[in-house]
């Protein structure tokens, strides 16, 4: 399958972060396209045709969440830009800005003169803040050359864009916590209904989309809608960001055509070529840590036999008996000599440490689990342990406001499903448990 670069064509560029550079190479030209040439409706019409989906997760059609953004006479309107990029195991936002930041800034003014919003934030994660300093400096350079602030390229359309940086929680990474800390309130997930599109930012109407998606509008509006469409297979349209890490040959960031089988992926030589130190694949992670982990015969084959794909239908057919998800595109892989019990444990320590506290099911169920798998870890669990990890996670599951109970509750369901062999194990020989984690630090292991 041909290696397209729609995102990352420019980013190995001496200099491509400067305005200079990128606009040499192009830069902005959807910018020009849009305010010369189209009308918002049919900027927003072209994404719909792209097929584009959310890259933060989610994966819900980008032109259909534009679409029900409300417009009610006489209130502002706002895109946000999600670069709250905490998922463990994902990182591809931070390598977008910090490599080819004005991609992203000309995705902003796009999609923001498509939803006629006039003042539209970048919200980036706190720790990111040597990102934040080079996304304000590539703003200032498009102020400077008018392609923001008053009356762009002279067309009467206004646009003002801010990056505001978060505190470093998990939690906002969910749309509706981040508008709350962006108002500058504690970030809680709101109940929803309402929904952003209609009561979001200060209570106007707002969209917000992950950092990808955004740079993705870049492509769609200066090729088309359907030549975007024709990348791809299905439903699972357009190029794709994967973060791959773990126990890879070769790890990294890669643009890959949806569709590129998953068995491509990790052993082909034009991407991670293969499991590093000549070890055998145990298991995968496929779309960040939220996502429910795959044994090494359900990474490459569906149930069906099938040829496991890099796609959202893929990666998900069998729903979570068999299947996982695209997720953010945290591609993790695990070598035969991982412990899924402790590489569960890790994650969950990481939710439990994240949660808001909010909802009690997740405020207490986190909790629970990390301590039973602790238990289970280091030797001192019993096999009532398993079946009592199986029923906290169905009291998690579908009783949060959003979706990290969900998150915390479907990996360890899954590796219970996949691996029990291995958590029976660290009951039935406690003594090799405790010698191996002898010392085991409870500090977390996840940034």
């Amino acid at each position: 399958m041909k290696n397209r670069k729609l995102l990352l064509e420019n980013v190995h560029i001496p200099g491509i972060e400067t305005y200079d550079v990128y606009r040499k190479n192009g830069g902005y030209r959807s910018v020009e396209k849009a305010l010369k040439s189209l009308t918002p409706d049919e900027v927003v019409e072209e994404v719909k045709k792209s097929g584009l989906r959310g890259r933060g997760g989610a994966g819900f059609p980008t032109g259909m969440k534009w679409s029900f953004l409300a417009k009610p006479e006489g209130i502002p309107r706002y895109l946000v830009c999600n670069a709250d990029e905490s998922e463990p195991g994902t990182f591809k936002d931070r390598y977008l800005m910090e490599k080819i930041p004005h991609l992203l800034v000309e995705g902003m003014i796009t999609a923001s003169y498509a939803l006629g919003a006039n003042t539209s934030y970048i919200y980036i994660r706190g720790e990111f803040m040597y990102i934040l300093h080079i996304l304000e400096k590539a703003i200032a350079e498009a102020y400077d050359n008018g392609f923001l602030g008053k009356n762009i390229l002279g067309k009467g359309y206004d646009l003002d864009l801010f990056v505001v940086p978060g505190g470093g929680a998990y939690i906002c990474g969910e749309e509706t916590a981040l508008l709350e800390s962006l108002e500058g309130k504690r970030g809680n997930p709101r109940i929803k209904p309402p929904f952003p599109a209609v009561k979001g930012l200060w209570g106007a109407p707002t969209v917000v989309n992950n950092v990808e998606t955004i740079a993705a509008v870049v492509p769609i509006v200066n090729d088309g809608g359907e030549a975007y469409a024709a990348i791809g297979i299905g439903r699972s349209t357009g190029t794709k960001l994967i973060s791959a890490c773990g126990n890879l040959v070769k790890p990294g960031v890669y643009e890959i055509d949806l569709g590129l089988s998953v068995e491509e992926f990790i052993y082909g030589d034009d991407y991670c070529q293969g499991i590093k130190n000549n070890k055998k694949l145990k298991a995968c992670v496929p779309g960040g840590s939220s996502v429910p982990i795959l044994p090494h015969y359900l990474v490459t084959k569906t149930a069906n036999g099938d040829d496991r794909l890099m796609s959202y239908e893929s990666l998900a057919e069998g729903a979570f008996a068999s299947g996982s998800m695209l997720g953010s595109g945290g591609f993790i892989v695990f070598d035969e000599d991982q412990c899924i019990v402790r590489n569960t444990w890790n994650f969950t320590r990481f939710y439990a440490h994240e949660s808001c506290g909010q909802c009690s099911p997740c405020r207490e169920g986190t909790g629970w689990m990390e301590k039973v798998l602790y238990r289970l870890e280091t030797g001192n669990g019993n096999l009532r342990d398993i079946d009592l990890l199986a029923e906290i996670n169905k009291k998690i599951e579908g009783n949060t406001i959003c979706p990290l109970g969900d998150a915390a509750a479907w990996p360890v369901a899954a590796a219970i499903r996949h691996f029990r062999d291995e958590f029976e194990w660290h009951v039935s020989h406690k003594e090799e448990a405790i010698k191996r984690n002898y010392g085991l630090s409870k500090e977390p292991m996840l940034a």
